[in-house]
């Protein structure tokens, strides 16, 4: 990992502020889920990614599923074999697998095919503080990935809203409705917006939401 950092030091971008999240102040997203779940009384649970079961084993919803092709979860295959067999939908999705762009909006897309009318898609870590922490190879041990570049896209997007929720390393919120406000940067290349493009706009770019506030959206 040392050598990558080194290699992007050298030829990567230069941009090294740093915006001041404080995690510890707020929410785990296991928490916040099941505050979703309870409130809403959701019953079906997708996660896709479930490294230890560190999220996974902490839902309490009377049905999930978990998809890893390493471990945890229910299900040992990656999230696009699963979604290619899926027959099944859910009220709540959580997505925390590869947290690369493509593979992102790929989960992100293939999971609104699958949500319930009234249900809502969480993507876990979109909200890096640092140039280091989302980097595409990984180059630090507190890794986000560039996961926010797909809630950039999917702002773009005419039938689906998308928000984030400030806690836990920031928390994507999709729902499954027009878009009231779609974000108009007429950006022609997501994958290769850069970390200044995200420090610069990022709370226009990932529209920001408190914890309260997404509970309200989803009522």
């Amino acid at each position: 990992m040392l050598l990558r950092r080194l290699k992007f030091y050298i030829s990567g971008e230069k941009y090294y502020k740093k915006l001041n999240y404080d995690w510890h102040k707020y929410s785990h997203r296991f928490d916040i889920i099941n505050n979703i779940i309870k409130k809403n009384k959701y019953n079906s649970y997708l996660e896709i990614g479930c490294q230890a079961d560190v999220s996974f084993k902490k839902i309490l919803a009377p049905y999930k599923i978990g998809v890893d092709p390493m471990d945890g979860g229910t299900h040992r295959m990656t999230s696009d074999d699963f979604f290619k067999d899926n027959k099944k939908n859910f009220d709540i999705i959580f997505i925390d697998g590869l947290h690369e762009y493509s593979q992102v909006l790929r989960d992100i897309k293939n999971s609104i095919r699958f949500l319930n009318k009234k249900g809502v898609i969480l993507i876990h870590d979109c909200l890096p503080a640092k140039i280091w922490h989302q980097t595409i190879p990984q180059t630090h041990s507190s890794w986000n990935g560039d996961v926010w570049k797909a809630i950039v896209k999917c702002r773009t997007l005419k039938d689906i809203e998308t928000y984030t929720c400030v806690a836990d390393q920031g928390l994507g919120v999709v729902l499954k409705k027009k878009n009231k406000y779609p974000l108009e940067d007429n950006i022609r290349d997501f994958k290769n917006l850069t970390f200044k493009d995200y420090y610069n706009n990022h709370k226009r770019f990932m529209n920001l939401i408190d914890e309260n506030e997404l509970y309200d959206l989803i009522k």
